[in-house]
């Protein structure tokens, strides 16, 4: 298969995959059998980006047993498994400014590793993909090597470009005014974002983006996300949740300005956290 005809196989693998989330399997299990027969021998990586509890986890997982239930093997690896374990950021927290301690945003995952393995993956050569225990907040057990030539990297900042300096001066909210009222922090993840960041976002064929209504809505879905852990005893109360949140404020509401004009397929969501939109449509997708 020509290298045109493998993207196009994979746009359309794509869009019925996504439609099978909002409608009927039954509607879109006919063109997916049928492309599952032509899966090209290309390796592909799939971004899915969107804002915490949004539903980025959830929606990779359902594509990967969707594809394996038509034969088609994939892996999914999320940005987190590639967090710095804590000794690692409290060395960038002495070195850059403290707020690196707290794992999040740009600056504190191991990317070089990250894009090493991305690089190998478009190679064709099997991965054993790291992951990470974010209760124990170290790295876990790393996954077996498959044959698998579709892989799914989730991510809260996936696609995302740095912003202008003149973006950075003005503080969004009380963590940028209180603790990096000079913007030494900002400027440091910005300055981050804009390396080996970039590097990774490259090794993507195709990006999906869960827009999300509102930053009100990202924070009550991530508290909703929260709840099971606290029943347990181990998860954040909500003021520390409500804290945490404003490491991510700052380019989540950035993904609003630029993912629409960089994603490849958007999956909107309501209040409620159902898809109701897929862009784009099927006549753009086939023609």
């Amino acid at each position: 298969m020509t290298e045109n005809v493998s993207n196009l196989w994979l746009k359309q693998w794509l869009f019925y995959s996504l439609k099978a989330q909002m409608v009927s399997q039954i509607l879109t299990n006919k063109q997916l059998s049928r492309l599952s027969h032509l899966q090209p021998s290309t390796p592909f990586i799939i971004g899915i980006s969107g804002a915490q509890g949004s539903g980025k986890s959830s929606l990779a997982v359902a594509l990967q047993q969707l594809w394996s239930g038509l034969g088609v093997q994939a892996e999914v690896v999320s940005l987190d498994d590639y967090y710095l374990e804590p000794a690692q950021r409290l060395k960038r927290a002495g070195l850059w400014h403290p707020l690196f301690a707290e794992r999040g945003v740009p600056g504190t995952h191991d990317t070089e590793l990250l894009l090493s393995q991305l690089q190998g993956f478009k190679r064709a050569e099997p991965q054993h993909w790291r992951r990470y225990d974010k209760g124990l907040d170290k790295v876990a057990t790393a996954t077996s090597a498959t044959e698998a030539r579709l892989l799914i990297l989730e991510g809260w900042c996936i696609g995302l470009k740095p912003q202008s300096d003149t973006e950075l001066q003005q503080s969004i909210n009380e963590l940028e005014q209180q603790q990096d009222p000079d913007a030494l922090w900002r400027y440091k993840v910005n300055q981050q974002l804009a390396g080996d960041y970039q590097l990774v976002w490259q090794e993507l064929d195709h990006l999906i983006w869960l827009n999300a209504p509102d930053w009100q809505a990202v924070c009550r879905w991530r508290a909703w996300q929260e709840q099971p852990l606290q029943q347990l005893g181990r998860g954040k109360s909500p003021a520390q949740l409500e804290g945490f949140m404003l490491y991510f404020q700052r380019l989540t509401q950035e993904s609003w300005r630029q993912l629409p004009q960089c994603a490849d397929f958007i999956l909107e969501l309501d209040l409620q956290h159902n898809f109701i939109r897929l862009t784009p449509d099927e006549q753009v997708v086939d023609g």
